[in-house]
């Protein structure tokens, strides 16, 4: 597949096959998370691969989101304080997430290309997620990835239908200017 039918492609899905998923596969797409951008060059974000259907249900019931315990396998993401605040102080909280999410959207982009699917999940109680993996205080919960076989039809690509017109949120040099510089007429 093509980079660019990926991303169109990419979509969230709430509703999987009752099919198991390789592991090795899902490792795979983790390791493109190793390819974000950090600051740096600072690797903070930590990956725990949860298969026990438990540990799974526990974790569907702290996001209070049932298709999540659907699944056979999720991924969790968490980022190192830690690591990022004593190489970057106070910023570093700021580069924590952001390098999170350029790690994340890898990921998902990687399980799209291989054909699985999954949902990001931002919203969750973080001290129920941190008691069920026995997290380190260092660590804060960036997201949750069910991840299986969609069940969805297949649907139009994302540019389609239901997404922002580029046109109402892009503008040159300041806010409120909608249109860029003919090169021509620009004086030099």
């Amino acid at each position: 597949m093509k980079f660019e039918e990926v991303i169109h492609s990419r979509r969230s899905i709430r509703n999987f096959k009752d099919k198991k998923v390789d592991w090795r596969d899902v490792i795979e797409c983790i390791d493109t998370m190793r390819y974000a951008p950090m600051a740096g060059n600072v690797f903070s974000p930590r990956i725990f691969v949860v298969d026990d259907k438990e540990k799974i249900k526990r974790l569907a019931e702290a996001s209070q989101q049932a298709f999540v315990g659907e699944v056979n396998l999720v991924v969790v993401v968490c980022s190192d304080k830690k690591r990022m605040t004593n190489s970057f102080e106070k910023e570093g909280e700021k580069y924590l997430h952001q390098q999170a999410g350029a790690a994340m959207e890898n990921f998902i982009l990687a399980l799209t290309e291989r054909g699985l699917a999954t949902c990001w999940i931002g919203y969750f109680h973080e001290e129920e997620i941190r008691r069920e993996l026995k997290l380190p205080e260092i660590f804060q919960v960036e997201a949750l990835f069910p991840i299986g076989y969609s069940s969805e039809a297949k649907g139009e690509t994302r540019d389609a239908k239901g997404k922002v017109d580029l046109n109402g949120v892009l503008y040159f040099n300041k806010y409120d200017n909608k249109k860029m510089k003919n090169p021509k007429s620009i004086k030099v």
